[in-house]
């Protein structure tokens, strides 16, 4: 694999064919210098810290505390009467991440039950998260907010980057930033790169252009509406962070993989 040294790789998709802790030598042996994955948090930060410390390796980015993943849930920060939680996650994602110097942690909505209003929804969320900030605040940490489409994730709360945008306008915090993947983007958004120059001015972006396509049904048939490479490279290039691969092959990655995603966990210099 040729690693651009400004990408790190998700070790929760890339090197499957390893155990999960024997990914950081892989990562490092393939090129990479930096890495990140879904949920640390079924190891001890100490044994995560040292993976990293002896692979030469900086982690970039980590999912919160995300409710029962087994169960299907994927976040709690729109969901009423789970606030407790919510907030229990937040202040254990923070403590890993300042154990592995970490400095970005995304923050998931959730699924929402078919009869929650979505009024009462976005309450929870904006005081879920403007909690999350204080307890952030002075950590060095940033919080990220993804969009997800409703295609991969039915019910997912924070759909569109307008929304996205909304919120991060709103609580008007220097610690909170949008994760944008294009993959998501080109599932939801009517005009991709319209909807990127209109909702990311500087300094709103911190996160995550998607293009390509992914082993699997959902990415790999999307060609329809995939991002001009040009306009990829271009603005890729002007984002001052850290790229991410996200890829699911269906070989190994001694060689070079099917590059799926590119995810840049970092803030745009300018659109033009």
């Amino acid at each position: 694999m040729l690693a651009d040294p400004g990408v790190s790789a998700n070790l929760s998709m890339l090197f499957s064919e390893h155990p999960f802790l024997s990914r950081f030598a892989a990562a490092s042996a393939a090129g990479f210098s930096a890495v990140e994955y879904l949920w640390p948090y079924a190891h001890p930060p100490d044994v995560l810290a040292g993976r990293l410390a002896d692979a030469g390796l900086e982690q970039v980015l980590c999912n919160c505390l995300s409710g029962d993943t087994d169960a299907g849930e994927r976040g709690l920060g729109a969901l009423p009467g789970r606030e407790a939680e919510f907030r229990g996650g937040i202040a254990t994602a923070l403590e890993y991440a300042q154990a592995l110097r970490c400095p970005r942690v995304h923050v998931m909505a959730g699924i929402l039950p078919p009869d929650l209003d979505r009024d009462r929804a976005q309450e929870t969320y904006l005081d879920n998260l403007r909690a999350a900030l204080d307890t952030a605040r002075g950590s060095g940490v940033t919080l990220l907010l993804e969009p997800i489409n409703a295609y991969d994730l039915p019910g997912y709360f924070l759909r569109m980057l307008a929304q996205a945008q909304a919120v991060v306008d709103q609580l008007a915090e220097p610690g909170l930033a949008i994760q944008l993947d294009w993959y998501h983007a080109v599932r939801t958004e009517p005009d991709v790169v319209a909807a990127t120059c209109r909702h990311l001015p500087p300094p709103a972006l911190n996160g995550a252009p998607a293009a390509g396509r992914r082993p699997g049904p959902s990415r790999a048939r999307r060609r329809r509406r995939r991002l001009p490479h040009p306009f990829l490279a271009d603005r890729q290039a002007r984002v001052q962070g850290v790229g991410r691969l996200r890829v699911r092959p269906a070989g190994t990655h001694r060689g070079r993989p099917g590059l799926v995603a590119v995810a840049v966990a970092g803030r745009w210099d300018g659109l033009p």
